[in-house]
């Protein structure tokens, strides 16, 4: 498998071999006299000195500003001798096409003349512009020994395809994270307050404010489903919001989601310097200490002032352990269902459909027909009006009402109108029964009923049961069709 470009710049073909490649052996080997490469663990105590390594790079910052005119970047490396937590390497550049362009994590570099530096008592590496120069070449999956890019004062070495073979078959067998202590999550472990790490792909990034942005990630997983604690009588003022965005994604950006699996969004503050390196492409990144929050039963994860970020080899072992589980649940119709309603939804409904697939949200709002049907698996999160009393219409005395449906990829509002609606409620049902049924598909507890809701009373948790329906998409304008798509509910019936 190819590994990606590096997000946020244009991958770049190998670098041509430099004159100094092709120079004479004898000339050759008199330069290799100075460049003697040294273990990571002898370098280390080499304090102040410049010292030449080889090494696999096993942690890529984010091309940064410093604090001065020049673009910053860290690198963490190991190699046989020293692993975890790796030794930091600090580039400066006045360019930030001369930095590193780090293909993915796992690839090697060789740096020549780079000083060893101490700083609050940890050790790193400082690559000077002026004097230190530096080569990147594939991992393990590499065959090549011509670098990918390389510093324009490189010189390479008759033995540096040695040490290149060497770390490639160390690199086999390499684990990053062993002996570290693992706070990865996956999203389906997610909860509300704990910081984590998340390995996951960034499916898109958009600016939301003056140096702010929102990620949109993924890992095949759905989130666990949130209470929900919104106020129903406040439906029509202050409707349940589909998206904590402020406007639906365009078509065009949905269709490049995973059908299946939740899309966390995560937002990132000025203060999270990184972000540059996450808009461009489609990539996965291992993401540090971040959290995630209540947001109108909506998860909303947070990036801190100490998160961090790196990408990951499309040959990572946690990478292909996502991707077998997505490939795995996306062909299978059971495992396509919300995780948190395996093997079944439950029995507040049924449907006139029951022996099609079940479609999730997101199949849909990307289906290639705007006007289409389908059966989902969803929770009904709010509904206007949602008291039994309200839900026929005083002027046609026919049913109408809005609800908002959520799975794990989306939320959207479906409507219930005229004969669908004695279909969904039954014939003539009374305001008892009305009331049940709503209580009993909304998630409202037996204890606190429908009539100690609302009123100007705090809102108490819900916990609407996973329920199948019917939906089918219509246009409003058809010179508009997929700006005024809506969805009605047809076939569904609420059991008693």
């Amino acid at each position: 498998m190819t590994s990606p470009a590096p997000a946020g710049s244009s991958f770049r073909p190998p670098s041509p071999p430099s004159p100094s490649m092709c120079e004479a052996p004898e000339a050759m080997a008199k330069r290799e006299e100075d460049y003697v490469y040294l273990p990571l663990v002898d370098a280390r105590k080499a304090v102040n000195m410049k010292v030449n390594l080889f090494a696999a790079v096993v942690e890529i910052g984010g091309a940064t500003r410093s604090k001065g005119t020049d673009y910053f970047l860290k690198l963490r490396i190991a190699d046989q001798s020293y692993t975890p937590p790796g030794l930091s390497v600090n580039f400066f550049s006045e360019s930030e096409t001369k930095l590193p362009h780090v293909m993915s994590s796992g690839d090697i570099i060789c740096l020549h003349r780079v000083v060893i530096k101490i700083y609050d008592a940890e050790v790193y590496c400082a690559f000077h512009k002026k004097f230190s120069s530096f080569a990147l070449f594939e991992g393990k999956g590499g065959s090549s020994f011509i670098p990918y890019q390389a510093s324009h004062n490189f010189h390479a070495m008759r033995h540096d395809a040695d040490f290149i073979k060497k770390l490639r078959t160390w690199l086999l067998d390499y684990q990053p994270d062993l002996g570290a202590k693992n706070y990865s999550l996956q999203l389906k472990e997610i909860k509300v307050g704990l910081e984590f790490d998340l390995i996951c792909k960034v499916l898109h990034v958009c600016e939301i404010g003056e140096d702010s942005w929102m990620l949109f990630v993924w890992d095949g997983t759905d989130c666990p489903p949130m209470a929900i604690q919104t106020d129903l009588d406040s439906e029509v003022e202050q409707p349940t919001p589909l998206q904590l965005e402020s406007s639906s994604l365009p078509v065009d950006v949905l269709r490049l989601f995973p059908h299946v699996g939740s899309v966390l969004r995560i937002t990132a503050g000025k203060s999270f310097k990184e972000v540059r390196q996450l808009v461009f492409g489609s990539h996965w990144f291992k993401f540090r200490k971040i959290t995630c929050a209540n947001q109108s039963g909506v998860w909303k994860g947070m990036l801190q002032s100490l998160s961090k970020v790196s990408l990951l080899s499309d040959e990572d072992e946690s990478v292909l352990l996502r991707e077998r589980n997505y490939n795995e649940r996306i062909t299978s119709d059971l495992l396509r269902r919300p995780m948190s309603c395996f093997p079944r939804p439950s029995c507040v409904t049924e449907t006139d459909y029951s022996h099609l697939v079940d479609a999730t949200l997101m199949d849909s709002l990307t289906h290639p027909e705007v006007t289409h049907k389908c059966k989902c698996v969803v929770r009904v999160v709010a509904a206007c009006p949602w008291r039994a009393e309200n839900l026929l219409s005083s002027s046609r005395g026919q049913y109408r009402l809005r609800l908002t449906l959520e799975d794990p990829t989306a939320r959207i509002h479906a409507y219930i109108c005229e004969e669908d609606g004695v279909k969904f409620f039954g014939d003539d049902p009374s305001i008892e029964d009305l009331e049940r049924k709503m209580s009993r598909l909304l998630g409202i507890s037996r204890e606190v009923g429908s009539a100690d809701l609302g009123q100007g009373q705090p809102a108490t948790p819900r916990d609407p049961p996973w329920v199948s329906v019917c939906l089918k998409s219509y246009c409003l304008d058809f010179d508009r069709p997929w700006e005024s798509r809506k969805y009605r509910i047809f076939g569904t019936r609420l059991l008693d």
